[in-house]
């Protein structure tokens, strides 16, 4: 397993800015999505009113050709709350979909898949996965799976003090213990990072100004 560091992760989005799959690899590193789960996204599953996305399903070859599957547990099929970052790539999207569509011509195969060809058609996983090395190396990023976006989105996640039980439910774990003993390298970081914050209410100058008011009162 390798999971970006926070400036990995800024220099990864970076990199995308611009990419005609730039939301899809927001999606699936804010989200922690499965690759199958990202690829099977349509927009039905998109509510912009409430910003939030639903994963219904996960495309995946089956007998040769690319279908709609079931998800892996009823805990992924789930309603996520949508942070900005992957808000606005996918709003970026619809506006680039259509202006593909308009270039592809009688070529254009309507679906309502988010992310497509330029032609409109399912993406291949094996394409993806070409596309993803690529805007590593061009990243100077150390090589990574697609799968390690969803390891990222939790380590991003945990090391700023997000409780475990969020990141089980962002990830759709059905054992709070899966998440802990998966991530377990990362509770160190995240126990510093809990401590920081309490110092930083219960810091000497803190308690100095709170005695203050308390004299001021006094007085």
């Amino acid at each position: 397993m390798r999971a970006f560091s926070p400036e990995e992760a800024r220099l990864f989005l970076a990199v995308i800015q611009g990419h005609r799959l730039e939301a899809l690899f927001s999606v699936a590193l804010a989200l922690g999505l499965r690759q199958g789960e990202v690829l099977g996204l349509r927009w039905q599953d998109v509510d912009f009113e409430t910003r939030r996305l639903t994963v219904r399903a996960s495309l995946q070859r089956v007998n040769g050709k690319l279908q709609l599957v079931e998800t892996k547990t009823p805990m992924t099929r789930s309603t996520k709350e949508l942070p900005q970052v992957a808000l606005s790539s996918l709003a970026a999207r619809i506006r680039h979909q259509e202006e593909e569509k308009q270039l592809a011509g009688t070529r254009w195969q309507d679906s309502d898949f988010v992310f497509t060809t330029s032609v409109g058609t399912p993406i291949d996983k094996r394409n993806l996965i070409r596309t993803f090395h690529s805007i590593l190396k061009k990243a100077h990023l150390k090589p990574a799976r697609f799968h390690d976006l969803r390891h990222s989105a939790a380590t991003l996640l945990l090391i700023q003090g997000v409780h475990p039980r969020y990141v089980m439910d962002l990830l759709g774990h059905s054992d709070i213990s899966l998440t802990m003993n998966t991530y377990s390298h990362v509770l160190p970081t995240a126990q510093r990072e809990v401590a920081a914050k309490m110092d930083a209410i219960l810091n000497p100058v803190a308690v100095n100004l709170a005695v203050n008011q308390i004299d001021s009162k006094a007085n």
